[in-house]
């Protein structure tokens, strides 16, 4: 037992120092230190214009999840309710979404911007009104917004698919949950065909 004991203490010194070894090195210490293009990020890595394409998507959601904030704050009249929680469905999609393509531009080396300026001068979608809304009114404004951006998805997909495959996935999951809501907002205000 006492052998074990021995044994297990020199085996844990042993990785211990070469931890301490691979630290050192790591610092520049001991042994070769890593070259610029080994510290460099690694993996695929996004051109331009595949950073450019998912930026545009990137805006319009964004600029999505504002002005559904906007009218959530805002609309009033028949079926508040239901569209003040239809609302937030939009906000909560809009705004994972945009996350989900943030983070896949960064996993592809490329930076998002999201900063208001950026977006406000980039973005696909029309200006909201201020001040109080009508549902129907709020209903037709968010309609056309999620169209806005289910168009920006199909001008980009076709580009962003020859490069990425991935992130052309993530445009699919956008188009299919945008489009769905667009389609049960806009019945709000639909008649039945006959």
């Amino acid at each position: 037992m006492a052998t074990t004991t021995a044994k297990k203490s020199t085996s844990q010194s042993g990785a211990s120092a070469t931890a301490k070894s691979r630290r050192r090195t790591a610092r520049g210490g001991v042994g070769a230190a890593l070259t610029p293009e080994q510290n460099a990020e690694r993996g695929f890595t996004a051109s331009e214009t595949l950073s450019e394409n998912l930026q545009r998507v990137l805006v319009d959601l964004i600029e999505l999840s504002l002005q559904g904030k906007q009218a959530h704050w805002n609309v009033v009249g028949r079926n508040f309710r239901d569209t003040h929680l239809q609302l937030d469905e939009i906000i909560e999609a809009a705004r994972d979404f945009a996350d989900t393509v943030a983070e896949r531009m960064r996993s592809l080396h490329a930076l998002p911007d999201g900063r208001s300026d950026v977006v406000a001068q980039n973005t696909t979608l029309p200006e909201f009104p201020q001040g109080e809304i009508a549902t129907n009114e709020v209903v037709d404004l968010m309609t056309e917004r999620l169209d806005d951006v289910a168009a920006t998805c199909r001008d980009v997909h076709d580009a962003v698919d020859e490069e990425d495959p991935t992130s052309a996935d993530i445009l699919h999951a956008i188009l299919e949950r945008v489009e769905q809501l667009s389609w049960m907002v806009s019945a709000e205000n639909r008649t039945p065909r006959r």
